[in-house]
Formats: C-alpha cells, sequence, structure tokens
C-alpha cells in the first residue's frame, strides 16, 4: 500500500512539533483494543546471529464473526556487534529505480528484509521521507506535518520520532539560496504552490536519471558542482548526466534561477551547509552520526501503548496488508512486521496494527508503507539467499522505492551444523534432488562451494546418480552424505500404498470438452497426515466412458463419442481413487468474428473517460477494447469503466461457468462482470481482483459460487479503480476482452434401479423379482455378512475385476470403486484406506467380501429382515 496523496495541493508546511500533533483529531488511542484479540506465536526462525524470524497469528472478531490475521516479526537484537539494520535502495542504491524487496535483499546480501517509506507513484520513484543509508545521507526530510522517522545512532540505540531540515547555498560573494532539500520531488505548500518554483533542490548520484522533478510546472536551470566548484551552468536548461560521486547536481527555477544568474559562474568556489535536526527543537539528536535511518508517516505505539495518530489515516483504512518498525522499551531490540491480507489472512486496521504492536513488543513504533507494496524476504537457515515468506495482496512483488534490511556483520565462522534438506516424504521412484546444507556459529550459511558429499542410502532403499535419490522401495530409506570427515544422515519417508491414508482426484469443477489436454492433480495423504501432489509422471490413469490418451501425466480427449462423462481412475503404487467427471459444453455467446451484441461504453462517475473499439489482432482475429481513464475524475470513491451489451439477449438453460480471454494491462485494477438474473437483480462476478498480467489470459468463474436465478442475461464486463489503494493501480489502461462463453456440466448417467434379495445360508436368490441359484450362498463370519460378489455386483449394474497376482478384487459401480484383498482387512473405498471387521476370503472358488464394506462405500441401500435373515440390496 502506497499512501494516498492529492498531489495538486499537499500541505508541507513546516510546523513545530506542537502544532504537528494539534492539527491531528484526538484520538483515545488507548481505548480501542478488542477484548477478544488474541496473539499467538506459532512458529519461529534463526536467521542470523541476533535476529530471528518470529510467525504470529492474531485472533479477534469483526461484526461478531471470528477471524484470523498472519503476521510476521524480524526481532533484531541491537546488542549484537554481528547484526545490523540498515537502509535498501532501489537498484544499485540509487532512487528512482525501483525493485522488489526480494530483489534488493539479493542484490545487498541482506539477510532478511522489508518495504520501506511511501511515496507519489506518479513521480519519478523516490521516498517521501529522509534516508540515512550505510551512515550516508541520501534524501532530507520533506515538509510534512506529522511524519515520522526510525533511526539507529552511533550507539546502536533506536529512536523514532519527527524530523526538519535546514540548508543553504553560499556562493564565492557569500550570498546565500535557500536549500529546498536533497533528492526530493515536486510537491505543493499549503497555499497552493509548487515546491519548486522558486525553489533551489540539491540532486546527488543516488538520484539514478537525468530527469530531475521536471514535471512541467517549472522550468529548471541547472548547475553542476564537482569538487565544491561550479564546472557547468545550464541556464533554462538540464545537464544531460546524473550527478557525479564527486558532487552535485543543483536545480533551480523562478527567483533561484536569477540567484544563479547572478551570483554563480564556472570555476567558481560554492559551499552547501545543510543539516538534518529533530522537529522538536528541546531534542539535540546528533544526525551526523546516525547509522541508518528511513521515513515513514504516523506514529503507532508510544510507551508501549497505542498513540495519536500523528497524520490522518483516512487513506490507510480498512483491512489491509500492513508493514512497521520499532524497538522495545529497553532500546535493544527492532523489531520489523509484516501483516498480510490475503486469502485466509484478513489483513489489520490501523488501530488492530497498533494492539498488535504492543502485545510482540514494541515500545514505540511507526507504520511503513503496506497494503500492496507489503513484502517480507527472509533467508531460510543454510541457504544463501532469501525468500518471500509473505503472501502480497496483489500475488505478485510490487517494485518499491527503499527497504529497511537485516545484515550480518560477522565474519566465517566455525562450522556450526550440515544437514540434509529433503522433501517432507518421498514417492516410489520419485527422482528426488537432495541438497547437503550447513551454517557456522553465526548461522550464516556455510560456503556451498567448500560443501561437497558423496550420497548413500541404506538396505537397499534406492540409488543415487550425484545428488539425485530415487528410491525403488516404500519404508524408511535412510540417507547419508559424507563430506571429508564429516558424516550426515537423514530418514525420508517413502510412501507406497502401505503408508497412504488416501488419494484424491482434484477435479471437482472439471468439465471434458473433446481435443483438451488436462493435467489433472493427485494429491496423496499419509497416514502420518503429510499431503503432497503425486508426480504426475508416477500416476497410472485409466479412463472409462471417453476416448481419451495419456502420455506424460496428462489426458487428451480424443472424442466423447455422445457420452455424458467419464470415470477418471488414478493409481500409485496400487492405491487408487475414481472420479466422475462430466462432459462440458461450450457455448461461445460473444467473440466478434460470428457473435456480438451492441456494445457501448459507459463509466461512473462522469468525468471518467470510456470508450470501446473493436480492434484486429496480428492474427487477423477481432476482438473489442475497452480504454479508460481514472485520472480525469476529481470524485471520491471507486470509478467504474464499462464495456455495456444489450441486456435483451438471454443466455440459454443454467451455465455453470463464465470464461472469457482477457488481454490484462498489468493495472492491478478489479475486473469484473454484471449479470442480470431473472428476478431483475444484479450480480456482480469477480473475473480477476487484480489485473497483473500482461497479454492474453483465459479467465474462469464458477457461477455456482453466486446466488443466480436463471436464466441470465450479460450487462456489461467492467474494470473498477478502487479508493482504497488507488495510487497503488494504473490510472490509465486499455484490457481486450475475446470469445466470451458459457460452459455447461453435462449430468453424468445415474445407474439402473435393480434389486437383489437374498437369504443367509440359502443359494437361492431373487433379481428384480426373478428367481436364480447362487453357487456360494451369504454367510456370516464373526457377526459380518459375508456375500458373493460378482454376482451381486453383476446384478446391481457394476463391475468386477480381479487381479490374480495381487489377489485383488476392484468393484467399479456409478462412479464409486473399491478394492479388497483376500485376506487382508484392509481395504480402498473411493481413495480412503478402510478396515473391515472380517477380511475378503475365498469360497468354493468364489470370492465374498463383507455386505457392510459394500453398501457404504458403492451406495446401496440395505435392508435385512431379523426373522426370514433375508437381505434386500437396492
Amino acid at each position: 500500500m502506497i499512501l494516498q496523496k492529492k498531489w495538486r495541493k499537499l500541505s508541507y508546511a513546516v510546523l513545530a512539533a506542537a502544532l504537528l500533533l494539534s492539527s491531528v483529531p484526538a484520538f483515545e488511542a488507548s481505548k480501542v483494543y478488542a477484548a477478544d484479540s488474541t496473539v499467538s506465536l506459532v512458529g519461529q526462525d534463526i536467521l542470523t546471529t541476533g535476529a530471528v524470524l518470529k510467525k504470529y497469528v492474531w485472533q479477534s472478531t469483526r461484526n461478531n464473526k471470528p477471524y484470523s490475521t498472519n503476521a510476521n516479526v524480524i526481532e533484531v537484537d541491537l546488542t549484537n556487534p554481528y547484526v545490523k539494520l540498515d537502509v535498501m535502495t532501489g537498484t544499485e542504491n540509487q532512487f528512482t529505480r525501483k525493485q522488489t524487496v526480494l530483489g534488493m535483499a539479493k542484490e545487498t546480501k541482506a539477510v532478511a528484509g522489508v518495504n520501506g517509506d511511501f511515496y507519489n507513484t506518479q513521480a519519478e520513484g523516490v521516498p517521501e521521507g529522509p534516508q540515512i543509508a550505510n551512515g550516508q545521507l541520501m534524501a532530507t526530510p520533506p515538509f510534512i506535518p506529522g511524519l515520522y522517522s526510525f533511526a539507529i545512532d552511533k550507539d546502536n540505540k533506536p529512536i523514532v520520532d519527527m524530523f526538519s531540515f535546514q540548508g543553504k547555498i553560499i556562493t564565492k560573494d557569500n550570498a546565500s539560496y535557500t536549500l529546498g532539500g536533497i533528492n526530493k520531488t515536486y510537491y505543493w505548500y499549503d497555499d497552493g504552490t509548487h515546491s519548486h518554483i522558486d525553489g533551489l533542490f540539491m540532486y546527488t548520484n543516488a538520484w539514478g536519471q537525468i530527469d530531475r522533478s521536471n514535471d512541467g510546472v517549472t522550468y529548471p536551470t541547472e548547475v553542476l558542482v564537482q569538487n565544491n566548484v561550479i564546472t557547468q551552468i545550464a541556464d533554462n536548461g538540464i545537464i544531460n548526466m546524473i550527478a557525479p560521486k564527486d558532487g552535485y547536481i543543483l536545480r533551480a527555477a523562478g527567483k533561484a534561477s536569477d540567484f544563479v544568474r547572478a551570483h554563480m559562474k564556472v570555476g567558481d568556489p560554492i559551499v552547501a551547509d545543510y543539516k538534518v535536526t529533530a522537529a522538536d527543537p528541546s531534542k539535540n539528536y546528533d544526525v551526523n552520526s546516525f547509522k541508518m535511518m528511513i521515513g515513514a508517516s504516523t506514529i503507532l505505539v508510544d510507551e508501549g501503548k497505542p498513540a495519536e495518530f500523528s497524520r490522518n489515516v483516512d487513506d490507510l483504512c480498512c483491512y489491509r496488508s500492513r508493514t512497521a518498525l520499532g524497538y522495545s522499551k529497553d532500546q535493544k531490540t527492532a523489531y520489523v512486521i509484516a501483516v498480510d491480507n490475503s486469502g485466509d489472512s484478513k489483513g489489520l486496521s490501523m488501530t488492530e496494527l497498533q494492539q498488535f504492536m504492543v502485545k510482540v513488543g514494541v515500545w514505540k513504533g511507526m507504520n511503513l508503507d503496506g497494503g500492496g507494496s507489503t513484502q517480507m524476504v527472509a533467508r531460510p537457515l543454510g541457504e544463501t539467499d532469501p525468500v518471500l515468506v509473505n503472501k502480497t495482496e496483489t500475488g505478485i512483488q510490487r517494485k518499491v522505492v527503499n527497504g529497511v534490511g537485516v545484515f550480518s556483520t560477522a565474519p566465517p565462522g566455525q562450522v556450526s551444523a550440515l544437514f540434509i534438506q529433503a522433501p517432507s516424504f518421498l514417492f516410489v521412484n520419485e527422482q528426488a534432488p537432495l541438497k547437503f546444507k550447513g551454517y557456522d556459529q553465526f548461522y550464516n550459511p556455510i560456503d556451498s562451494g567448500k560443501v561437497t558429499a558423496q550420497w548413500s542410502v541404506a538396505g537397499d532403499m534406492g540409488s543415487f546418480k550425484d545428488n539425485v535419490f530415487t528410491p525403488t522401495k516404500a519404508g524408511t530409506a535412510k540417507v547419508t552424505a559424507v563430506s571429508g570427515t564429516g558424516t550426515q544422515s537423514a530418514d525420508i519417508e517413502v510412501a507406497g500404498r502401505d503408508q497412504l491414508s488416501s488419494l484424491k482426484i482434484s477435479a471437482d469443477n472439471l468439465a471434458l470438452s473433446e481435443g483438451e489436454t488436462y493435467k489433472i492433480p493427485v494429491i496423496a495423504t499419509t497416514k502420518s497426515g503429510k499431503t503432497r501432489q503425486i508426480p504426475p509422471e508416477l500416476v497410472q490413469w485409466e479412463v472409462l466412458g471417453i476416448q481419451s490418451e495419456v502420455a506424460n501425466g496428462a489426458i487428451t480427449v480424443k472424442s466423447l463419442a455422445g457420452s455424458s462423462g467419464a470415470q477418471l481412475i488414478a493409481r500409485y503404487d496400487g492405491f487408487s481413487a475414481i472420479a466422475s467427471v462430466p462432459v462440458g459444453i461450450d457455448k461461445v455467446w460473444y467473440d466478434l468474428d460470428n457473435k456480438a451484441v451492441m456494445t457501448l461504453s459507459a463509466q461512473k462517475p462522469q468525468d471518467v473517460t470510456s470508450a470501446v473499439y473493436i480492434r484486429t489482432s496480428e492474427t487477423g482475429n477481432k476482438y473489442l477494447e475497452l480504454n479508460y481513464d481514472f485520472s480525469t475524475s476529481q470524485e471520491k470513491g471507486n470509478r467504474w469503466a464499462y464495456a455495456t451489451m444489450d441486456t435483451g439477449v438471454l443466455i440459454e438453460g443454467k451455465p455453470q461457468y463464465l470464461k472469457l480471454k482477457v488481454n490484462g494491462d498489468e493495472s492491478l485494477n478489479w475486473l469484473r462482470a454484471e449479470l442480470v438474473d431473472n428476478t431483475g437483480s444484479s450480480v456482480y462476478i469477480d473475473l480477476a481482483r487484480n489485473i497483473n498480467w500482461k497479454g492474453w489470459k483465459l479467465l474462469t468463474a464458477d457461477l455456482s459460487d453466486y446466488k443466480i436465478t436463471y436464466p441470465i442475461r450479460v450487462k456489461s464486463i467492467y474494470v473498477v479503480n478502487e479508493d482504497i489503494g488507488r495510487d497503488e493501480k494504473a490510472a490509465k489502461g486499455k484490457i481486450g476482452i475475446d470469445d466470451i462463453t458459457f460452459t455447461y456440466r453435462g449430468a453424468m448417467e445415474t445407474p439402473s434401479n435393480n434389486s437383489v434379495k437374498l437369504t443367509i445360508n440359502k443359494k437361492d436368490v431373487s433379481v428384480n423379482g426373478k428367481s436364480m441359484t447362487l453357487e456360494q450362498a451369504p454367510v456370516i463370519v464373526d457377526g459380518n455378512t459375508l456375500i458373493p460378489i460378482r454376482f451381486v455386483t453383476d446384478a446391481l449394474g457394476g463391475t468386477v475385476r480381479w487381479d490374480d497376482n495381487e489377489r485383488k478384487v476392484t468393484v467399479i459401480r456409478a462412479g464409486k470403486m473399491i478394492d479388497l484383498w483376500i485376506d487382508n482387512k484392509d481395504m480402498v473405498a473411493n481413495g480412503q484406506r478402510v478396515t473391515a471387521e472380517v477380511a475378503p476370503r475365498i469360497m468354493n472358488n468364489l470370492t465374498v467380501v463383507p455386505l457392510r464394506i459394500l453398501s457404504e462405500n458403492l451406495g446401496w441401500k440395505v435392508t435385512w429382515d431379523g426373522k426370514t435373515q433375508q437381505i434386500t440390496l437396492q
């Protein structure tokens, strides 16, 4: 999330500290604790000496409903000499060259990191607040009331406070002019005056582009200074270079340009006199000795309690991802915080964030940029690179201007631990690369180039080729890695049929189309509760009911041949699962080449600009283009751009899916469809919560997730630019729309409704009223009824298979399947392991099986007459 700003009229006036606080409405923060909120520590990982990543879950209620939020907190021991906090900046330590937090952490070799300061997304990409990195001042505080910063002083003590800036440029003739700031972008003062009108600003090598705040409002005069000497002046022009490392470029406009003309000449010496000070004159910080500083927005916690907001937080409303920074009461611990709003994690409000910070130990702290910018990365123990540890709001890692990094300063240490990295469990014949990692006494990774290993496995459980292990037997494989004089072993569970508790084919929403290829996940769960997808190459597929081809773990539908659906059987090491999948009937409703309805553009509010056009792709295919410009609107709230369709066209039947192809523009705006159902009510369909892709993409919406009274009509496809986090999203863009299709999920055939009557210890049987004779009568063994499986299943419309090698009988009926092994109580029914009280057995060369297992798992209705000992199966 990026702080929303009215950049046309921002208030940047310099105020005394008392006025800064008095300008904000009073907030009784100490009274907003949610009585039922709890914070639970659910895990922690050492990152390096002096830094640990703790994982928390916040639980509370909203509107009388429980919810939870995941949060990651990095605690940094500020007394540890081998760890430090510092600022990471863009790409190659330059502003205007934004980068993801993960990219910055990898570039700077940070152990961990989080996104940093707020910034104007419409400007060059520089932090709003001050920045000191590695002891060097890179940006000065802005003149914005109520902005807090986090700093570390020369004694490694943390500081959270407001700061100001004073500066001037002194020429050879001792004339001076006020310096507006260093590496600052344009803004507006309270009276509406542009900051750079009559302004003089300094730009250093940290500003990574030639353009220096040229937004068209002012015309620059620029001065190049090297080694405190003026070397070039561009009167009413720009100097076509990035500032050199041994100097800086001054940007002047208006009266400042007049000052340059009157008092500066090439070859003259020049003095830049400036300093960063506390906003409160009574405080005396030695800012020149600060090790780091990063700006942010409002204070959140003070003296271990929620503080009054120092900034208006209306733009930071609602439940979002959040990032924050603070320290403990004893000033020995820094807290780097990231809270998630993604999936089951529901984010926090600003007041909830305050409460969370207090509960995890923050004495004084402030918020950082959050929302869609929220990213936290951390290096797993023994690894050399960090990874993303939170879930971002938009599903992508946004490029931001800076971040807070955690760095190890420890020297190489003695080897502390070596360990083998392997999946939680493996499957028989799965090829698994194993890694041999280690860390030293400071918890930093050992150079992988110095860690080579010879691999082996005990008990003839598999084989190695280099570090790739292929288990050939189920059970526990003891693998060993030998490196020099060191040896490390690990037990790896290898799951075969006997280790599995269930198998599931993930095809709940699948509908088959002729000519399509499907890669269908098969998920295995072990008896120990571990779950993984089986590698596709290890799954044996059988497809009943349609013509298909299976190759490389994928099923291609060759012909449906009038079928209403298929039965998919997946097997792994003799453990099986079945799924019934109906035929999907796709009907294209709108494609502009063959079928279309009248389409117009619309917008809301009216000062939004939108338009629709018919375009032709390079392949000659026609599609609809929806153009939008939300920047033209001055209204508050959400903004909409519509491609409206003729609602007089009725969609036949009851489609289950709405599909369409969309050419995305990476705008991060919200894409929806509006349908009108038979009651006249609008039904709003989420097509993409964030348009975070570029190029064509097929989107599918399951209409069964919505309350719809059929038949339906399509009213519009539209883009929403939300008020919350608006400056995180593109204000202008265009998307393509094509092949709007409705899919109808066909019905599977229902089995015949037969009836069979049997009597215990009697061979006489009745099938749909007709008398027949069995070779083996039903019997009772240990209180369980055993029945002849083949005859009964054939009579009730099922299929029975016999595997002589495994002595296994398989029953398939109406999308249900059960595997039974002779003299084995363990069975597999519809992908679940079940245990019978009595095992199947052979009687008179016929297989008899427990009736209860069949009836419970094949959907049979069983009626028992105790007087006549007669069984009726339907």
